[in-house]
């Protein structure tokens, strides 16, 4: 078999004695396979000192890009990645709340008791406001963990739902809910129970309202948080390692 032109092994012993001539190579097969060596960059840097000297440009260049090619690095960390896609999908999972139907609906009107003992149909204010207030909360935290974010698609969604949320600021006040100078939202329970809830039903329940477009936007930053740590060699939130190396597959591209 030939590699790169070395057509005996005695030859490519040669080659490789420098790298591990303490305890030798026989073969071919236990130095590809090591692939800390390659990840090093050693592997990269024995080639291009050897066919340097060769003037052998075109190896030397292939054996770079599959190197480069190899690995990729995610623009934030693995722990702040985590903690966005963990925010995101606690924000949907607020919001897919709200927008329930059926018997999961929150502003499916329930009899409710009055001052004067009697029952009517209404909606539970309580139970709606305890919705609402998890969502606020789970808005406040995607707000922080985005902070600051690198990468670029997850800090667009993000800007572009703090910007649907500022042009809700109106509506919002009137239920309680105001829009802090840090992006993040305060509800005041007072002031939500004692608001319209045919209008807070509107806002936050039914397609095309705010609270379906905060559920979609979330999901997409999610999406994005995840698929960004998906290039990180690095350990995952759940305490996986991962790594997009495959020198197999670069084992047979260049030999």
């Amino acid at each position: 078999m030939s590699f790169f032109g070395i057509n005996n092994s005695n030859a490519f012993s040669t080659l490789f004695s420098s790298f591990n001539s303490g305890s030798g190579i026989n073969g071919s097969g236990n130095f590809l396979a090591d692939y800390a060596s390659i990840k090093s960059g050693s592997y990269h840097k024995l080639l291009k000192a050897y066919y340097g000297t060769n003037n052998n440009s075109s190896v030397s260049k292939a054996v770079s890009s599959a190197v480069s090619s190899s690995t990729a690095i995610s623009k934030d960390s693995a722990k702040k990645l985590g903690n966005i896609e963990d925010s995101a999908e606690d924000l949907k999972e607020s919001a897919d709340a709200l927008l329930a139907k059926g018997r999961k609906d929150v502003f499916q009107k329930v009899d409710v008791k009055q001052e004067d003992g009697t029952t009517k149909k209404d909606y539970d204010t309580e139970a709606i406001y305890n919705k609402v207030d998890s969502f606020v909360k789970n808005y406040n935290d995607l707000v922080s963990s985005t902070k600051n974010a690198n990468t670029k698609s997850v800090s667009r969604n993000m800007s572009q739902l703090i910007s649907l949320t500022d042009r809700k600021e109106k509506t919002l006040a009137k239920m309680g809910i105001t829009i802090n100078e840090d992006n993040t939202l305060s509800i005041d329970k007072e002031t939500f129970k004692k608001s319209d809830m045919e209008s807070v039903k509107g806002l936050f329940n039914g397609a095309g309202s705010y609270g379906y477009s905060v559920s979609a936007k979330a999901s997409l930053i999610e999406h994005y948080a995840q698929s960004e740590a998906s290039k990180a060699n690095t350990y995952g939130k759940n305490g996986a390692y991962n790594y997009n190396y495959s020198y197999g597959n670069n084992y047979n591209d260049f030999f």
